[in-house]
């Protein structure tokens, strides 16, 4: 077991809407309590998973409120608060810790494309605005740009609420200098749920995941048993639901992660644009994987 605080499974979660696009409080809290009692470690509202490009100030404030109010001191609640410009990004932090969130996950400057002595600047700025764990995300192939190695250790060593990395990549050269290489504090999450096994194996923390919107349980199982070296049961549980972590990016995340939500009658189908429901023939192909996982 890890003994750093930012371990284990992490949902990054979706954010769900009524039919007029307004926030689901209700269904919002129903999400919460699905994942208390799954175990789920972390609860990440308002990250990319959760559709933040398309939320305003206020419903960051409302959901991570929201959110906190319900989980209370059962599980911790790391929100979302990144963008590309530096100086709305501390904004988003600031905001963040205001409504309650106990960690700050903040995703690398997108479209910008900034040097790697920018990109660590950016995030020194939001370091030095908050006093929370800041959870930084590395995700290239959304942000076009990739967060190196030594740029991440360059900030885990000069600040000590910069705590984590969620690694979206599959660049397991990286991975690894991240891992031999880190200050005892800092957490090494990986953010592809195709790649729990194999990372946690490598020595890391645990992970953010979307199919823990679905299955919770399970992604907590086989975080638990890689992590324990428990490696044949961690192969069972992977194989079984690698094929659900493949198709839910068959679209855009969270499109295909929502769609089987409101198969299993958790939320309602409903996304801000320029999100749009997925084509038919792919919602035929999850619904098919749904029910033979047992989930409709």
């Amino acid at each position: 077991m890890s003994t750093r605080p930012i371990s284990g499974s992490a949902v990054a979660l979706v954010t769900p809407f009524r039919q007029d696009c307004s926030v689901d409080t209700v269904a919002l809290r129903q999400l919460v309590r699905f994942h208390i009692a799954a175990g789920t470690d972390i609860i990440i509202p308002c990250g990319t998973t959760g559709e933040s490009p398309t939320l305003s100030m206020e419903e960051q404030s409302l959901i991570i409120r929201t959110v906190k109010e319900e989980a209370g001191e059962k599980i911790m609640v790391a929100a979302g608060a990144g963008t590309n410009a530096t100086d709305h990004a501390v904004e988003l932090a600031k905001n963040a810790e205001k409504a309650g969130a106990s960690a700050i996950l903040s995703v690398a400057p997108y479209y910008n494309k900034p040097s790697q002595e920018g990109i660590y600047q950016h995030y020194a700025r939001i370091a030095e605005a908050v006093s929370v764990p800041i959870i930084i995300y590395n995700v290239p192939g959304r942000t076009g740009s990739n967060v190196a190695a030594s740029t991440i250790l360059r900030l885990a060593r000069n600040f000590g609420n910069i705590a984590a990395v969620k690694e979206a990549s599959d660049n397991m050269a990286q991975i690894t200098d991240l891992l031999e290489e880190r200050p005892e504090h800092f957490s090494v999450l990986t953010g592809e749920d195709m790649l729990i096994l194999p990372f946690m194996a490598m020595g890391g923390d645990g992970v953010i995941s979307v199919a823990a919107n679905q299955v919770p349980s399970a992604v907590k199982q086989l975080v638990e048993a890689a992590r324990a070296g428990r490696l044949d049961e961690a192969r069972a549980i992977n194989t079984r639901y690698r094929r659900l972590f493949r198709l839910n990016f068959i679209e855009s995340n969270p499109v295909p992660v929502k769609y089987a939500l409101a198969l299993m009658g958790m939320i309602e189908e409903v996304y801000r644009l320029p999100l749009v429901p997925l084509a038919d023939e792919n919602r035929l192909i999850l619904k098919e994987e749904l029910q033979n996982l047992g989930l409709l």
